[in-house]
């Protein structure tokens, strides 16, 4: 007997990223029998596979009667094909939806609902709105500290873990963001890896900034590594430099994350616990988290990032992890690349031993590598530093990142930008600043991270002198509409503060 809610599939061609759609007709029967509107939430099913959609209503003319449009991602997770018949009918109610309605007003959520909301949203129950209202509650310090261990231990139980029977110590680091062109993990890794220690570093891609490391990793080698690979790469290396989300290590901060880079936020509990979520399923036992301060980075002040070591502290204690917080500086962009390709060429140029090497990033990893040995061997910080700068100087690095790069896949060829334009200073005087949050602005508006190699590189730093006429940056764009439009936001902006040298 054929079911009275079936419809043939068509697929449509439409891109919803991640979010499901189906698209049917205002005059469907299945519509008017059960009074689904735009925006009601369905099941599509076929054979043993569920999907919840979103329903877009569209007019008669764009489908044929008794046929159903379907987004790509919906397409993907039923595994069908044009013309299968699926069946539709009404969602569930997601229970877990009243906790999230319970945070909006103010109140703490226990342990048990906010692991309801974590299964929900890793079961792509919630809809990209409903994902929305849940960070957005939780934003702004919203989340107290058994708030944030009860997020963190959700996220790691709706995935995978990996574990590293062989090592007493699982290493890793961490930074929080703010400053571009702060890509220290591939030196970092490359450094500790070298010296025989664990560090399988798994990697999200950018939030708010023109490039994460898994960006920037993409743009030289495969990132996209499958659990048993990572574990071949680490047993042969004792590293990697992977993304997280292609192994399902936290499948729920993968869809926060998604949602977060939409709205420009990265609250402060949901921060915490995409980080210590992702150390923990990766099998970290010590990690290392880089705090830069500064009036333009992330976190503005000291008493801000005090907070947030000490809650990174105690929220790691409380699921097993060892944290270590370390407040830097965060006053100006680190390197000279912004963006994926531009930050790996700074990464391949410190880890060679050019002259152009930026210094600033260079001695920025041997500090942190430095307090990854130190955990390790706490007897002297000095000779944990000593031992970083000499595996980097020796080349043992360089060796050890091409080993973790030829394990993973070998290198690829940087790719180059169609479109660049160099902006020169305006006037004579001393650069006194930069603003790292415009500056990562311009980069993105430029395409980064979308575009491997789109960004800026530059010229002048913090407190060199800067002649009129001198470049200060140039920028790159794939497309010459992206590069007008990310010179119209510099012309507008105040990015570089120019003064007199006294």
């Amino acid at each position: 007997m054929e079911f009275v809610n079936t419809l043939k599939v068509v697929d449509i061609g439409i891109d919803t990223h991640q979010e499901p759609v189906v698209y049917m007709r205002s005059d469907c029967h299945i519509c008017l029998s059960e009074g689904f509107t735009a925006s009601s939430r369905v099941i599509l099913s076929y054979k043993e596979i569920d999907v919840i959609a979103t329903i877009n209503v569209v007019d008669e003319s764009v489908l044929e009667p008794g046929n159903a449009g379907l987004s790509k991602i919906a397409m993907r997770r039923l595994g069908v094909t044009d013309g299968t018949t699926i069946c539709v009918s009404h969602a569930p109610v997601v229970t877990s939806l009243a906790a999230v309605r319970k945070k909006i007003f103010g109140h703490k959520l226990s342990d048990d609902e906010i692991n309801g909301v974590i299964k929900d949203i890793s079961a792509h129950r919630y809809s990209d709105i409903e994902i929305a209202s849940f960070l957005s509650a939780c934003a702004g310090s919203r989340l107290d500290v058994d708030e944030i261990v009860a997020l963190t231990q959700a996220m790691v139980s709706c995935g995978k873990r990996l574990k590293w029977s062989h090592a007493d110590m699982v290493l890793d680091k961490h930074c929080i963001g703010g400053l571009p062109g702060n890509r220290t993990t591939p030196l970092v890794v490359s450094i500790v890896s070298a010296a025989g220690l664990t560090i399988p570093k798994t990697s999200s891609r950018a939030i708010t900034s023109p490039a994460g490391t898994a960006d920037t990793m993409e743009a030289l080698t495969s990132v996209n590594l499958s659990i048993g690979q990572i574990q071949t790469v680490v047993a042969q290396t004792h590293g990697c430099l992977a993304w997280g989300g292609s192994v399902n290590l936290s499948p729920a901060d993968d869809l926060l994350i998604r949602i977060e880079r939409a709205l420009d936020l990265d609250g402060e509990g949901q921060l915490i616990a995409s980080v210590l979520s992702k150390k923990i399923a990766a099998g970290s036992t010590h990690a290392v988290i880089d705090i830069p301060v500064g009036p333009t980075a992330k976190v503005r002040t000291n008493k801000e990032a005090e907070r947030l070591s000490s809650l990174f502290t105690q929220v790691g204690a409380a699921c097993g992890i060892q944290i270590r917080c370390l407040i830097t500086d965060g006053t100006q962009p680190v390197g000279r690349g912004i963006g994926p390709v531009e930050e790996a060429r700074d990464v391949l140029s410190v880890l060679q031993g050019k002259p152009e090497a930026p210094e600033d990033l260079c001695e920025r990893a041997l500090f942190l590598a430095a307090h990854l040995f130190f955990l390790t061997d706490p007897e002297s910080f000095n000779r944990s530093l000593d031992r970083a700068r000499a595996i980097l100087d020796s080349g043992a690095a360089w060796k050890q990142f091409q080993r973790i790069v030829d394990a993973q896949g070998g290198f690829k060829a940087l790719p180059k930008a169609n479109f660049y334009k160099t902006e020169n200073a305006s006037l004579t005087g001393v650069l006194q600043a930069i603003d790292n949050r415009q500056l990562a602005r311009l980069a993105k508006l430029a395409g980064a991270p979308n575009t491997a190699a789109a960004g800026l590189r530059l010229h002048k730093s913090v407190g060199d002198i800067v002649k009129q006429g001198e470049p200060l940056f140039t920028l790159f764009s794939d497309t010459e509409g992206e590069l007008q439009y990310a010179q119209t936001y510099y012309l507008q902006s105040d990015i570089f503060a120019i003064g007199d040298e006294t």
